[in-house]
């Protein structure tokens, strides 16, 4: 799957999200695409690579991974997430972020670029130049215009 064509399937999930709870478009989009690798590794359908924590009571997939602990990488194999679709996992994710405090600040952001910065700063990966990351994904495809809500058509 192209760059391109990640963007047209998700993109109106990503807005929907965006609507529903004001998490930019650019930043969902950009997540899932540096996490997923354009879509190319999303096992259980999981584009965020969200794991599954004690609290997550749906299916599960074991999934090689790795972090960085203490500047150094580390292979692991851990539980993630599973979904029967991508809009269910991008409103999951959305649910993740509305129920956790840590993300609370992250609503008070307006852009993607924002949302990234905020997410990092809250503990959301290991890696500690995610920010950045999902910025240059942002910059690299002129996300920021898919912030903008279309204009509905008239009936």
């Amino acid at each position: 799957m192209t760059p391109a064509e990640f963007i047209a399937q998700i993109l109106p999930g990503a807005r929907a999200c965006q609507s529903a709870t004001g998490i930019p478009a650019s930043f969902t989009i950009a997540q899932a695409a540096l996490e997923s690798g354009w879509g190319r590794r999303a096992p259980g359908n999981n584009l965020f690579g969200v794991k599954a924590d004690r609290a997550w009571k749906g299916p599960t997939v074991d999934v090689p991974t790795h972090e960085v602990i203490n500047g150094k990488r580390i292979a692991i194999t851990d539980k993630f997430r599973a979904y029967p679709s991508w809009t269910a996992c991008v409103l999951d994710r959305a649910a993740f972020f509305k129920a956790n405090p840590r993300y609370a600040a992250c609503f008070r952001e307006k852009t993607g670029e924002g949302w990234a910065r905020a997410v990092a700063a809250a503990g959301y990966a290991t890696d500690p130049s995610y920010a950045a990351s999902l910025i240059a994904v942002m910059r690299g495809r002129n996300m920021a215009q898919y912030d903008a809500v279309p204009a509905r058509a008239k009936a």
